[in-house]
């Protein structure tokens, strides 16, 4: 099993002036460490205008600061959003960074979260997923060919040569976004990597590792001319401390996340510049709801997460992300934390990494044949509740179109 750290750049209120200069600075630093330590992967996402959630809308220029203060851990866009970027601008920006990183890169994608993001780009919520796979339709070939013109519903440009071309060829690995668990089955179609969220239990982790990997190869539909990148990645809330009970002490920021999550989800951005999602939290940080997120994240001492860790294993997932840059969790916690796993846990599951490598050459060359699995009953990841609607492109669909009829016939 690899590892990897994730990072959103939040920032909760009350800010000072300087507030998120040292949000940076620390970040820069705690990447710098991880290198250091041997973590496989650095994850840092784009968002646009979720204040306390995410300061994060220029994940390329961040991890360009990155590239210069690491030498072997992987950087990655988790995710870059393909719909409120140009296509050129995806290429040019990705291929700059391989070379600045001397070929680290790691490309997620995603379609950016809903309205709240969407709308001020003159782009529909409906029409995210389309013009995702549209965008990839358009990206990848600029990686490798001299000349290349695109003519879509979204997307229309003249021949070009987008320079530069990466240094990691044909092009960086490949990952899409599943913030809907069901977006796991089609990355295996894409034969794209799978960034998503914790499973709610070792079942459901092995009934979702069987269905993305027989469909990337029983059923693949890619989207382009690109190289597959069988891969399953997972989220989890993180923090690792000598005790369990300090551990939980200090893993407040997980559920932070969680909450602001689900708000931004339930509201969009109702109050620009005014609102304080710190505030409204307080109230609900003691709920049984944020309770059951700390008990589902990787949070307590190093034999608690190795248990929970040896799951994920044996369902062969491939990579466990961890987030603890949430919320008010401090520089100096977030630091001790990743020495701690680093030091007292990641070795354990380094050392059979070769066996995961061996079993995954044998699934995808058909000496091992996985039982297709029901995932229907497992359609939530860990830390979701009844506050986090996750909807299918069909579904979301299904919604706009009952909201246009309402407002044709009011």
């Amino acid at each position: 099993m690899k590892f990897g750290i994730f990072y959103e750049h939040q920032i909760p209120r009350p800010w000072g002036e300087t507030s998120e200069y040292e949000l940076f600075q620390n970040s820069l630093e705690q990447f710098a460490l991880a290198d250091r330590l041997g973590y496989d992967y650095a994850w840092v996402v784009e968002h646009h205008f979720l204040e306390e959630y995410s300061h994060s809308p220029s994940p390329e220029v961040f991890l360009g600061a990155a590239s210069q203060r690491t030498k072997n851990i992987r950087l990655g866009h988790g995710v870059i959003q393909l719909t409120t970027n140009q296509p050129h601008r995806v290429a040019e920006k990705v291929a700059t960074l391989d070379l600045l990183s001397g070929g680290r890169v790691e490309l997620g994608m995603g379609e950016a979260a809903g309205p709240a993001e969407l709308h001020p780009f003159g782009v529909r919520v409906r029409d995210k997923r389309e013009r995702w796979e549209e965008a990839v339709r358009a990206i990848i070939p600029m990686f490798t060919k001299d000349a290349w013109e695109f003519h879509g519903q979204y997307y229309d440009f003249p021949a070009r040569n987008v320079v530069p071309k990466p240094m990691q060829k044909p092009h960086p690995p490949l990952w899409v976004a599943c913030s809907n668990i069901q977006t796991i089955g089609k990355a295996g179609e894409w034969g794209m990597g799978a960034l998503g969220f914790s499973f709610v239990s070792p079942e459901a982790a092995r009934a979702w590792v069987h269905r993305y990997y027989n469909n990337l190869i029983r059923r693949p539909n890619h989207l382009a001319d690109y190289k597959p990148n069988p891969n399953i990645a997972i989220v989890n809330g993180f923090m690792c401390a000598e005790t369990d009970e300090e551990a939980l002490e200090k893993a407040a920021g997980w559920t932070f996340f969680i909450f602001a999550l689900g708000h931004y989800g339930r509201k969009g951005i109702d109050a620009p510049g005014t609102g304080d999602l710190w505030r409204e939290y307080q109230e609900w940080r003691g709920t049984e709801k944020a309770q059951q997120a700390l008990r589902n994240g990787l949070i307590g001492s190093p034999e608690t997460i190795r248990k929970r860790l040896r799951m994920f294993e044996e369902a062969h997932v491939d990579q466990v992300i961890l987030l603890n840059q949430a919320g008010k969790t401090s520089h100096a916690d977030i630091c001790a934390s990743l020495e701690l796993f680093a030091r007292e846990v990641m070795p354990e599951f380094r050392a059979r990494q070769p066996a995961q490598e061996a079993w995954k050459r044998d699934v995808l060359a058909g000496r091992i044949e996985l039982e297709d699995l029901d995932t229907e009953k497992y359609d939530l990841y860990s830390h979701q509740n009844e506050d986090i609607v996750r909807l299918t492109p069909e579904q979301l669909k299904q919604r706009m179109a009952e909201k246009d009829r309402a407002k044709q016939s009011a």
